[in-house]
């Protein structure tokens, strides 16, 4: 090889390189905070990034999911800039913004800002076949999983205790597993029910139905009625039958939305992105799961919102006329 050819050589891969370094500068990335990976977090944040990322090459965005402790600390984890989206229960979007319940302590998040809304997540509660457990009260005294500390069903778990007039107390074990876990725990022997906020269908209730013939427990009564009618965030709901082997029938219980939540120092341009690959995407969306079946945009922008909506968001929705 002549020197002027590796000359030549050497100036057109500089050239490659200074060609390349402004699309690398100008790559962002984002990541999205969801839950255990067997839940329904984990696959709708999964589901956003894979439509953003469709178009990554033209936004310079590239979307990744992380598995969380869930709503709280997805909320506490984009207030500290670490997390740059988050999912959480509409509960605890609204007590972030206010500042409330387990929020207090911080005080309320005045940059939290709303995305839009995803699919339903009914409070449900699983026993062992052998617990003999017809209702929630038929709990007490058993090992029961309350959920891990800084997941949004913890926190809903204390608040359905407190209304009740229980403690933790009352259960001979208040396991505190993650939602990745309880159900194995279940069949294992290792705990008699357990309390999670999830949409349905879920695997992580499939699996313990089908392994150990685990059964749905209704949650209903006065504590139940006291909550849905002291909270606009707060509805009843059914766990529709069949949907589980073994539970023909349907469990009434009381549930909450899922939300997409974010900061307001989030740049408008890059939330406007993420709106837009869902929703221009919006039926193959749909399709990655099937708690996103019976979604609706008009619904998804205005139900279970407590914070405002992102500057980013609203410019989309109001292209669409849905704001």
């Amino acid at each position: 090889m002549t020197f002027r050819f590796r000359l030549a050589l050497m100036c057109a891969g500089a050239a490659l390189t200074l060609h390349a370094a402004p699309a690398a500068a100008q790559q962002k990335f984002i990541t999205i905070g969801t839950g255990g990976v067997t839940g329904v977090y984990y696959a709708a944040g999964g589901a956003i990034c894979r439509l953003m990322n469709k178009d990554r090459a033209k936004h310079g965005i590239r979307c990744s999911v992380e598995s969380t402790g869930g709503s709280v600390f997805n909320i506490n984890t984009v207030r500290a800039g670490e997390l740059d989206f988050g999912v959480t229960q509409s509960d605890w979007q609204y007590h972030a913004i206010k500042g409330t319940k387990v929020f207090e302590k911080d005080g309320a998040f005045k940059d939290l800002r709303a995305v839009f809304a995803l699919h339903p997540e009914p409070f449900t509660v699983l026993a062992r076949k052998e617990a003999n457990v017809a209702k929630f009260e038929d709990l007490k005294g058993k090992r029961f999983n309350v959920g891990n500390p800084g997941s949004g069903t913890r926190a809903s778990m204390e608040e359905l205790l407190s209304a009740m007039g229980w403690k933790l107390g009352d259960f001979s074990l208040a396991s505190e597993l993650k939602a990745d876990e309880h159900g194995a725990a279940l069949c294992d022997n290792k705990i008699d029910g357990f309390f999670y906020g999830v949409g349905h269908p879920s695997a992580n209730i499939q699996d313990p139905t089908t392994t150990c013939g685990a059964k749905l427990v209704p949650l209903t009564g006065a504590a139940v009625d006291k909550l849905v009618a002291g909270a606009p965030y707060y509805a009843k709901v059914e766990i529709p039958g069949g949907l589980y082997a073994g539970n023909p029938n349907a469990t009434p219980t009381y549930g909450v939305l899922a939300t997409f939540v974010t900061s307001a120092k989030v740049a408008d341009a890059t939330v406007y992105e993420m709106v837009k690959a869902v929703f221009e995407n919006f039926d193959e969306f749909k399709k990655l799961h099937p708690a996103f079946a019976n979604l609706d945009p008009k619904r998804m922008v205005k139900d279970g919102n407590s914070a405002p909506m992102h500057p980013g968001a609203a410019k989309y929705y109001k292209e669409k006329g849905w704001l």
